[in-house]
């Protein structure tokens, strides 16, 4: 292997790729304004941060929009963009453009030139990079002046390294494993003689023609991922979206000279999610992220990191006025080495020993800064870390020194005293129990047992499970059970839970965000029609929880052939 792709083994193949990718983003920034999408930026928060690309010599950091611009006597764009250059994307570009007085545009796009091709239904010379050319030029054409300069290139900018050997890709947290209602779809636009039997007769070309060009983008990631560590990989497929998706990377065609040249070999599993969601929703895991991620709002316009509140840290009164006063804390701190060494722990450790690691590395901090620290043993609360954390309030060089420790375990604190952390062992107790309980009776019990359970607003203390929480038990009840059979006692349990759940959200003075999208309602209307479409309902609303719990993507779906319930209330 050459140094670099040796350099990238040594320091994980998510963070090396990323490093790579964004030092080359970096070589185009200087002198410039930079519009970055939201993806792109989730990327960008894991591999450094905005100030890699202010060091770079960015002269602004702006949200990739149509209400942005450059001012007067800024000539130089850089635009990172995760998606194709047509739509609304490059109808975005060109308001930017338009607006500015910019003489040099970069374009930075995620997508590869071959899956613009495809997106396109063009068949060129693949040495040609035809589009991106044409793009080029009107980038140029908006900039007022053909003898300016549009460059447009391909780079992998989505891969989201959360720890060195784990990453992301928020990009394409819509992509989910086919359904059974999803066969139903598919076949509908078939002649009768050609409708497929099972989900794993679908094939590639009979997908709607959006997911087609989804699968392909990230097949184009995958292969960009591979070509910068120098990898032939051998591809294993576990579930019918996965053998597609796996089929697309094998038979790739920008990969056959990488296949030929690489140094190196590696496996790739692909794995349909939907075969094993209750270890997803499932609350056995003894990992402190993972309840961090669950617990903490999530940090404004990602999904995976959180929004940690840092007032306490300040002398700023907490208060409706000064919340968004002080920016908030998060879990990325990919510039502090300290900071790394307790993320690393906290994703490794059993929690009870992540929980101590924090507590001994704000000891060793305030120790370092002759902080006046008074050492306790045993158990560690919430309280304790929070008297080692206002240790630093007052010392503004200490707190600057130490940013990205304090943030964690401000996490960590938060964590350990929200209002819902106890929930979590009844969560893990009801597990056990459901299980115990399909040993020893049926379905229809299991439900009549459950249906106390969902109470309404008025009645629920904060012991009880709120709507979100029935549906996701719901969804793990239904996972373990997997296929059975249709009888009157289960319809008759299910049609009871069905009328308590709607009573319950119809009694919701709020629905959150999730839930609303659930169930079709928009805010500043009344709820005239809701729709809880079985467990794929479930998972949809599963979509966010999925993935803070096992860093992996939900969405819209499930694996069972037997739907949980189906409800439509008309006006």
């Amino acid at each position: 292997m050459s140094d670099g792709v040796s350099a990238d083994m040594g320091m994980g193949p998510g963070l090396g790729v990323a490093d790579r990718t964004w030092g080359k983003v970096c070589t185009k920034v200087k002198k410039a304004v930079v519009f970055m999408d939201a993806a792109c930026a989730e990327s960008l928060h894991w591999a450094g941060g905005m100030d890699r690309l202010l060091q770079a010599g960015a002269l602004n950091v702006k949200e990739f929009s149509s209400f942005e611009a450059g001012t007067p006597g800024q000539v130089k764009a850089v635009f990172v963009v995760s998606t194709l250059l047509k739509g609304r994307t490059a109808d975005v570009i060109r308001d930017i453009v338009t607006l500015s007085s910019f003489q040099y545009c970069v374009v930075i796009t995620a997508v590869s030139h071959a899956v613009h091709l495809f997106a396109n239904n063009l068949m060129v010379d693949m040495e040609q990079e035809l589009i991106f050319e044409e793009f080029g030029d009107l980038l140029s054409q908006w900039m007022g002046n053909m003898n300016y300069t549009g460059e447009v290139m391909h780079l992998p900018v989505l891969i989201a390294p959360i720890s060195p050997h784990l990453f992301i890709t928020t990009a394409y947290s819509s992509l989910f494993s086919f359904v059974p209602q999803d066969l139903k779809l598919i076949n509908n636009t078939r002649p009768d003689k050609k409708r497929f039997g099972s989900l794993n007769d679908i094939d590639f070309q009979s997908l709607p023609f959006e997911l087609q060009i989804q699968i392909r983008s990230l097949v184009s990631t995958l292969n960009s991922m591979l070509e910068v560590l120098q990898l032939k990989e051998d591809c294993f497929a576990v579930g019918p979206t996965s053998r597609i998706i796996a089929g697309e990377l094998a038979n790739y065609p920008q990969a056959k000279h990488r296949r030929k040249t690489a140094q190196h070999r590696a496996s790739i599993v692909f794995l349909d999610r939907t075969l094993d969601l209750s270890g997803s929703v499932a609350h056995h895991g003894d990992c402190l992220v993972e309840r961090i991620l669950s617990l903490l709002p999530k940090f404004p316009g990602f999904t995976s990191d959180v929004k940690v509140n840092m007032m306490d840290l300040t002398s700023v009164q907490s208060n409706e006025e000064t919340q968004n006063v002080i920016a908030p804390g998060c879990l990325s701190q990919p510039n502090d080495p300290s900071a790394n060494t307790l993320w690393e722990s906290m994703l490794n450790m059993k929690q009870k020993e992540a929980v101590m690691e924090v507590r001994r590395h704000l000891v060793e901090a305030a120790s370092k800064e002759n902080l006046p620290i008074k050492m306790s043993l045993g158990r560690v609360t919430p309280e304790q870390l929070n008297s080692y954390a206002q240790l630093f309030k007052r010392n503004l060089q200490a707190l600057e020194n130490h940013c990205g420790l304090l943030q964690l375990s401000m996490a960590t604190m938060q964590t350990l005293g929200h209002p819902c952390y106890s929930k979590w062992d009844n969560f893990l107790a009801f597990e056990r129990l459901l299980l115990q309980a399909l040993g020893d009776c049926d379905l229809s019990r299991v439900l009549t047992q459950f249906l106390p359970m969902i109470k309404s607003y008025e009645e629920r203390e904060n012991s009880d499970y709120n709507p979100e929480e029935i549906l996701v038990l719901l969804v793990y009840i239904y996972s373990v059970v997997g296929e059975l059979k249709v009888d009157n006692m289960v319809d008759k349990a299910e049609c009871e839970v069905k009328k308590a759940l709607l009573q319950a959200l119809c009694d919701e003075p709020n629905l959150s965000d999730l839930l609303q999208e659930i169930t079709a309602f928009n805010c500043g209307t009344k709820l005239m029609t809701l729709q809880l479409s079985s467990l794929t309902t479930g998972f949809k609303l599963s979509k966010n929880y999925l993935f803070t719990k096992r860093q992996l993507f939900g969405g819209k779906g499930c694996s069972h052939q037997r739907t949980a319930f189906c409800l439509l209330v008309t006006k």
